[in-house]
């Protein structure tokens, strides 16, 4: 006769293996979500607008960001990590990405949000490149399922420019 820890054994190996095919099915079954996320950003101010000291350009905005990510949401999703970037291009660089704002939202009833705020992180150019430079502001998303691999996508708005002068 097999011993108790040799039972054991069985047992838990079965046990863990009808766990990873459950979580394998579960990954597999975001493979059928279509999600389909709206956003709208507004520049509503432009705070300041400065050169400073070291001779970097820096910018302060007042933001309306609005958007629902609801779709994102299936029973496998965690939670959404989601954060408003401006992008430019620069003499020195072809993109230039700088985070304006982040947020996690925990769950489907917190996806639909409008929040008027300033830009939560320090909006600087490594030089004077701003002035009268178009920008996009683009609001990227990270889905972080229960198990499975981490989703990632963005909406781009185009249209938004920064002044000629300082103020």
């Amino acid at each position: 006769m097999h011993t108790f820890w040799y039972r054991a054994n069985a047992v838990l190996t079965f046990a863990v293996t009808i766990l990873a095919v459950i979580c394998g099915m579960a990954s597999l079954s975001d493979n059928f979500n279509f999600p389909s996320p709206h956003a709208h950003v507004q520049v509503l101010n432009i705070n300041w607008f400065q050169k400073q000291p070291n001779g970097n350009d820096e910018v302060s905005l007042t933001l309306n960001i609005s958007a629902d990510l609801q779709s994102m949401f299936t029973w496998n999703t965690k939670q959404v990590f989601v954060f408003l970037a401006a992008e430019y291009e620069s003499p020195q660089n072809s993109l230039n990405q700088v985070s304006l704002w982040d947020g996690i939202i925990p769950s489907k009833e917190h996806a639909k949000f409008s929040i008027h705020t300033t830009n939560k992180y320090r909006f600087v150019d490594q030089g004077n490149n701003l002035r009268g430079k178009a920008f996009n502001l683009t609001l990227h998303w990270h889905v972080m399922p229960k198990t499975g691999k981490m989703f990632a996508d963005k909406i781009v708005m185009t249209g938004y420019r920064l002044p000629e002068d300082y103020r």
